[in-house]
């Protein structure tokens, strides 16, 4: 059997943190995502179709080239309804503000946010810039306009 490697590559991204803030951190070896946690004073509730910003504490420094996406926990989604309203939000490496995550309620029952929770968890990935050029044609394909389902359900 042939055992595949290679050396995983590490970034560092300061933190800054305000009190009551916890670093990041992956739950196992092959987490690709970072779990994040609520930084509030007191627990919060977000009602069924709303949703709501929350705090982390953190404040980051990620090197130009490189963004931070925010995703869902897959464990609140699947037991609460509960996921990411802009999944992925991205965090650009020039943003200096603390990030906060804005959850959306999909579940039928409030669902509450208690200081400390774990509620979302941060990729880190590289940026390729595009350079948009306007053109009068584009190179056809087989697909060509079709969109929205038109490969088929």
């Amino acid at each position: 059997m042939r055992s595949l490697k290679r050396r995983l590559e590490i970034m560092e991204i300061a933190v800054k943190m305000r009190e009551g803030a916890k670093l990041p951190s992956y739950q196992s070896e092959g987490a690709a995502g970072a779990d994040v946690s609520a930084a509030l004073d007191s627990p919060v509730a977000i009602r069924p179709g709303e949703w709501m910003m929350i705090p982390t504490g953190l404040f980051l420094e990620i090197p130009a080239g490189f963004e931070i996406q925010v995703r869902p926990r897959s464990g609140l989604a699947a037991r609460h309804g509960v996921t990411v309203l802009n999944s992925p939000g991205t965090i650009d490496s020039d943003y200096r503000g603390e990030v906060q995550v804005i959850l959306i309620n999909h579940g039928k029952d409030d669902f509450i946010v208690h200081p400390g929770d774990r509620i979302a968890q941060l990729v880190a990935a590289s940026v390729v810039k595009a350079d948009f050029i306007e053109a009068d044609e584009l190179a056809g394909t087989e697909r060509g306009e079709g969109g929205f389902g038109s490969t088929g359900v």
